[in-house]
């Protein structure tokens, strides 16, 4: 394990349209399966309930970093926060960032998630393990999606 993770995928899809998959906060909720209160801003917090399978007593809040249209959309959250006995808000939070570039056959969609050097040591390895695998499936979410509603 390093201090992040890294993610690639190429969508066969403009980048206009992965852009407002990854930035319209309904749609961002549909893949990723989470239901959030309103819409993505800069600086503000966003907030919701997952609603994965499992997950569902689980709340999302991530802050709005920043939103370059059609280039870069970022934000910090708490790294698989999914005990509500734990207040995560006393932990540092890694950094989130999807970032698009038009290929020949669509758009290619880099995700990396980084600061998990500073996540308390006992819960390092498995909020990066889990967040591994989860950012695995979250790009074949995006990829389904942007397929099924072009």
């Amino acid at each position: 394990m390093n201090g992040r993770i890294e993610k690639r995928i190429e969508l066969k899809a403009p980048v206009a349209r992965v852009w407002q998959a990854l930035t319209g906060y309904r749609e961002f909720g549909e893949w990723f399966r989470v239901k959030l209160e309103g819409p993505f801003v800069p600086g503000q917090i966003s907030r919701g309930m997952i609603t994965w399978p499992g997950y569902e007593h689980v709340k999302w809040e991530a802050v709005v970093q920043r939103m370059v249209p059609e280039r870069l959309f970022s934000f910090t959250w708490h790294p698989y926060s999914v005990d509500p006995q734990i207040d995560y808000a006393k932990e540092p939070s890694t950094l989130v960032e999807f970032k698009l570039e038009k290929t020949a056959g669509g758009t290619l969609l880099v995700l990396t998630e980084s600061g998990f050097e500073n996540i308390p040591a006992d819960r390092r390895l498995e909020a990066w393990r889990r967040n591994d695998g989860g950012w695995t499936q979250q790009m074949k979410n995006i990829e389904g999606y942007v397929a099924q509603k072009p």
